[in-house]
């Protein structure tokens, strides 16, 4: 069995026990776990970075929506708002 067949596998598994799962293939950090798997109603915060005249693309919408119906907070950055 292959590592990606393995993934696949914990994957199904996680999601049918209600776990909103992402696997990470690029991050800004060495060394992070493949997968995150978050429990509905967390307080993890998922930020989409925008210019400020930038546009979310219909599947940045869906996502965002998706991930407020499992109960995380989304939010979307433009950068011309203090910090």
């Amino acid at each position: 069995m292959t590592e990606q067949q393995i993934q696949k596998k914990k994957i199904k598994q996680l999601e049918s026990e209600g776990y909103y799962v992402i696997k990470l293939t690029v991050t800004n950090k060495s060394g992070i776990p493949d997968l995150i798997a978050l429990p509905k109603k967390s307080n993890a915060l998922f930020v989409e970075v925008k210019r400020p005249q930038g546009k979310l693309s219909e599947l940045q919408k869906y996502r965002l929506k998706e991930l407020e119906n499992y109960g995380f907070r989304t939010e979307i950055y433009r950068g011309d708002e203090p910090i």
